[in-house]
This record gives C-alpha cells, sequence and structure tokens, in this order.
C-alpha cells in the first residue's frame, strides 16, 4: 500500500511538472506573438539597415549600390586620412557643443519661469513650446531670411546700430555658429516641455518646508529643484547629444555644407558620398563610425551622468 501510495504521489509530481512546462510554453508562446509586430518592424527598418550598412563599409560598390570588389578596412583607413572626413568630425563635435549645452541651459531657464503661478503664464508656455509645431524646413527658411546678408533683420539690425553686417551663412568663422543658433531655437519647445513637466512632478511640500525654515529662491533651485529634476535633465541630455550628432535638415537647406566644410557635419557628409557622389561602401563605413560615437558618447553618458541622478 505504501508503495502504491508513494507512486501516485510521483505521478501526481510529473504530472504537476508537465502542466508548469506546458503553461510556461503557452506564456512564451504568447508573448512572442505580442513581441512579432514589433520585431518584424525593428528587423525590416533597423537590424537589417545595420547589417547591410556594416556589410557594404567591406567593400567598393557601384552607382546602383552593387558590391564589386572586397577591400576590408581600407573604406575606414581612407576616411581617416581623408581631410575632408577630419574637418566633418572636428565640426559635428563642435555643432554638439554648441547646441547641447545651450539648449539645455536655455529650456531650464524658460521652464522655471514658465513653473511659476502666475496670471497669463499658460500663454507664455504655448509661446516657449510653439517651436515644438514648426517642421525643420519651414524653420530653416525662416532663419534663413534673418541669416539673408541684405534684407535679413540680424544685419539690419547691426547696421541700426552702427556695426558691420555679418555674412551668417557665408563666413566660414560664422556659418557653424550661425547653424548652432538656429538648432538650439528649433529644439528649444521640446526640451522646454519636457523639462516644464519634469518641474510640475516635483513635490510642492518640499518647497513649502524650504519656506518654512527660511530658505533664499537660489537655494531651493539649487538644492531642491535640480536634484529632483535630475532624472528629466538626465533624460533631455541624452536625447539631446544623439539629435545634435544626427542634425541634417537644417545643414540642407541653409548650407549645404558650406562654406568651405565648415558645417560638413558627420550625417551630411554620409548624405553627399551615398547619394551625390555615389559611393555607398565609403558612406557606409561612415555611418558605421557615426553609430559608434554616438554609443560610446551614450554609454559614457550613462557612466558618468547617471551618478548624479536622483530618482527620490
Amino acid at each position: 500500500m505504501k508503495e502504491a501510495v508513494v507512486l501516485q504521489e510521483q505521478y501526481r509530481k510529473i504530472d504537476f511538472l508537465k502542466i508548469k512546462k506546458k503553461q510556461k510554453r503557452v506564456r512564451f508562446v504568447k508573448g512572442m506573438l505580442f513581441l512579432l509586430p514589433s520585431m518584424i518592424l525593428f528587423s525590416v527598418f533597423l537590424f537589417y539597415p545595420m547589417a547591410r550598412t556594416l556589410y557594404l563599409s567591406f567593400f567598393l560598390t557601384d552607382n546602383s549600390g552593387a558590391t564589386t570588389v572586397f577591400v576590408g578596412l581600407d573604406n575606414f583607413k581612407n576616411i581617416f586620412t581623408s581631410p575632408i572626413f577630419l574637418k566633418s568630425l572636428q565640426s559635428t563635435f563642435l555643432f554638439v557643443l554648441y547646441t547641447v549645452p545651450g539648449t539645455i541651459v536655455i529650456s531650464l531657464f524658460l521652464a522655471v519661469i514658465a513653473n511659476e503661478k502666475l496670471k497669463g503664464i499658460g500663454f507664455f508656455r504655448m509661446i516657449f513650446s510653439s517651436t515644438m509645431g514648426i517642421s525643420v524646413a519651414a524653420a530653416s527658411v525662416f532663419w534663413m531670411f534673418l541669416f539673408h546678408p541684405t534684407m535679413g533683420w540680424l544685419n539690419q539690425l547691426l547696421e541700426a546700430v552702427g556695426l558691420e553686417g555679418i555674412g551668417w551663412l557665408t563666413d566660414p568663422k560664422w556659418a557653424l555658429i550661425s547653424v548652432s543658433i538656429s538648432t538650439i531655437w528649433m529644439n528649444l519647445g521640446f526640451t522646454f516641455l519636457i523639462l516644464l513637466g519634469g518641474l510640475q512632478s516635483i513635490d510642492s511640500h518640499l518647497y513649502e518646508s524650504a519656506e518654512i525654515d527660511g530658505a533664499s529662491y537660489l537655494y531651493k533651485l539649487r538644492r531642491i529643484t535640480i536634484p529632483m529634476l535630475s532624472p528629466t535633465l538626465f533624460f533631455v541630455i541624452t536625447v539631446s547629444f544623439i539629435n545634435a550628432f544626427q542634425t541634417f535638415g537644417q545643414i540642407d537647406m541653409l548650407t549645404r555644407g558650406g562654406p568651405q566644410n565648415e558645417t560638413n557635419l558627420l550625417v551630411y557628409s554620409i548624405y553627399q558620398e551615398a547619394f551625390e557622389n555615389y559611393q555607398y561602401g565609403t558612406a557606409s563605413a561612415q555611418a558605421v563610425i557615426l553609430f559608434v560615437i554616438i554609443l560610446l558618447m551614450t554609454l559614457l553618458q550613462f557612466k558618468l551622468g547617471e551618478r548624479k541622478v536622483h530618482y527620490q
């Protein structure tokens, strides 16, 4: 009798384990079915293009993009010995240096002002975020008129105060700065909205407690606002870095990489190599380098920046 009971218990355990395994398989299949649409989209529009770009970077291609000769790492060697590419790399890093801190600082300043409980503040919030609803092409046309050497309002303003006009988009000293200014203006709306949302999520009791203790406005900004806003700032800075490295539209509309390749950023250089010079192998190699740069910058941002993030 005891042996029969033991066997029954063993059979029950085996049946239970079989049922658990079957349930796990069913859950796995259901999970994969939910993920399948995303996996298909990512495979078609992300993974395959990335693999294809890496593949083409090791070849020379004809005008149609078909591979002709395997050259290995020669495309990468030629790129890093090309003065045009090195100039493009330098301009890209300068552009990132100009635009990212400028966008963050101005957006944070506007968000702090717009977070105040004042009458009619909703109108200013709408104005500050309005650039988010303007396309890059339309904004570039607007800035093209502002930067015009004779009809532009900027030069007219300079001449009105007795200063000489500037070739904003034609002078190599000013071209990259001009594009950076227009880019900061274009990015203000999105960055402002994200930071304003982060400010409004901060618990008001923290400010009330600080006011009871007699804390000044600057003290509250430094000790409460910035630390509590650090997760939002971390997100905004990371996204701004990535977007700055991928800038294309305003370069194409305003300067087309000139003058003297001063605004020939990496993405525009890739576009020129692929769709104007039909050098798909070289363009793919540049795209791989850009991907590695963005990846390293993002990892560095997570490594160094996340230490100063306070999630509570």
